[in-house]
């Protein structure tokens, strides 16, 4: 058991820096970079990565029925692949779960795709008790067939991807950690969002 999980944060770890989305391009030297604008705090360049592929192909959906792109368009999308036996995945869980709580409110859909490793992490009855006992209130793709996964070339659990509300990838992080810029990412986008929906 401790060399599965050695495996899953070695390979996270040693290649989560490099470039190997399809569907989403990124550019984490760019990310990384914060800027100053004049009269506000620093905040982070979110060059646009890609847009927010199709979300068709889930077996079964949870707390929700199927999300589209379409029908999320306005709202900043928080999109996190994850698989319930994953230790890293439980570790982050927690900050997913508390940036739900804080800004669902505010316009952000955080969405959950349960990509699985192993076969017993296909079996939805074992995926629903796990989302009840991590109390995941968020909708739940069950990505068994790994549609939603090839869409955006996901390689990675957990891995987090940051919708603006146009439906651009605009951030992404893979593995733990990270978690005080990716909640700033949230805000960003939201701010973002707000100042879009300011008329004039």
């Amino acid at each position: 058991m401790l060399l599965f999980l050695f495996s899953r944060v070695g390979r996270v770890l040693a290649i989560g820096g490099l470039s190997l989305l399809a569907g989403v391009a990124p550019t984490l030297a760019a990310a990384d970079a914060p800027t100053q604008e004049r009269g506000s705090a620093a905040r982070l360049e979110l060059p646009v990565e890609g847009t927010l592929p199709r979300l068709v192909g889930a077996v079964d959906w949870l707390n929700s029925p199927p999300l589209s792109a379409e029908g999320l368009r306005g709202k900043v999308v928080l999109v996190d692949f994850w698989t319930f036996g994953c230790i890293n995945c439980r570790n982050a869980l927690p900050h997913v779960r508390e940036w739900h709580r804080k800004y669902k409110d505010q316009g952000l859909v955080v969405l959950s795709v349960h990509a699985p490793e192993f076969a017993y992490e296909k079996n939805i009855a074992n995926v629903k008790k796990a989302v009840a006992d991590l109390d995941i209130e968020f909708p739940v793709a069950i990505d068994n067939d790994f549609a939603i996964w090839r869409a955006f070339g996901n390689t990675y659990w957990p891995a987090l991807y940051f919708v603006d509300a146009q439906g651009r990838v605009r951030f992404h992080h893979f593995g733990e950690g990270e978690y005080a810029k990716s909640e700033q990412v949230i805000r960003q986008l939201l701010d973002e969002a707000a100042r879009d929906r300011k008329p004039g």
